[in-house]
């Protein structure tokens, strides 16, 4: 089912949330560190597993490899070119001051539930999450960003009160829109398009593992047009094949 992966993801920002307010600021700042660091890992080994099924997959062909490398550099160039990253952080920023502004002091509803929204819903593992569910039922991602959600919601919880409930709508919609549309998409998709998509988005994941490790912080979101342009390099590499014989 296209929306067990989203449905997860509501559970465990449930969860999260409801633990947060009952533990309040109590959380240690390490066992959140912690968690963290293990999912950076986690992250890093999903993310090398997707981008090396261009090596391996059946419906993997020469010169693949390289069409998906180009298709990465270009994305990101077009996604720098588009400060596709800052953008995104100045939305997030934009929504924070129009909800939360206001005589008097904000609305912690308001600042609860679009700090949380925006967290759980702008990145690349949601859109990567819940193309790879849509498009293969398969929850690994999302099961992952789950956790990471989880353990997030628990600190939002803590510091930001109860709009952090409010958060799951935005995920139902985004996470649950990207899914269905991929869903209603698969017929169309054959083995060579969903095998670039999905190396393409192993080689962003790889980002976001480096991110949660605090090893590097890569404008993940910059790398996103890859995800386009993969498909069609592919099918460049194709033809190109067929006119050299």
């Amino acid at each position: 089912m296209f929306l067990t992966g989203t449905l997860l993801n509501i559970a465990t920002v449930l969860v999260g949330t409801s633990l947060g307010l009952l533990a309040g600021a109590r959380v240690p700042r390490r066992m959140q560190d912690s968690l963290t660091t293990g999912l950076g890992f986690f992250t890093l080994i999903v993310a090398a597993s997707m981008a090396l099924r261009i090596f391996t997959d059946p419906a993997g062909r020469p010169g693949y490899e390289l069409a998906v490398l180009a298709a990465l550099l270009l994305g990101v160039a077009v996604g720098e070119l588009l400060r596709l990253h800052d953008g995104l952080e100045a939305l997030g920023a934009r929504f924070q001051r129009r909800l939360t502004r206001g005589e008097g002091s904000p609305s912690r509803i308001a600042e609860g539930f679009v700090t949380a929204s925006l967290v759980f819903c702008v990145g690349p593992l949601t859109i990567l999450g819940s193309l790879d569910n849509g498009l293969r039922g398969d929850i690994t991602l999302l099961a992952t960003k789950s956790l990471l959600d989880g353990v997030a919601a628990v600190a939002f919880a803590a510091a930001l009160g109860p709009g952090v409930y409010l958060s799951v709508i935005t995920v139902l919609v985004v996470q649950g829109g990207i899914s269905g549309g991929a869903f209603l998409l698969t017929d169309l998709m054959d083995g060579p398009t969903i095998l670039a998509i999905t190396a393409a988005g192993g080689l962003i994941l790889l980002g976001v593992g480096l991110r949660l490790l605090e090893l590097k912080p890569v404008r993940v979101a910059n790398f996103l047009p890859a995800l386009v342009l993969a498909p069609l390099f592919v099918r460049l590499a194709d033809a190109v094949r067929g006119w050299l014989g």
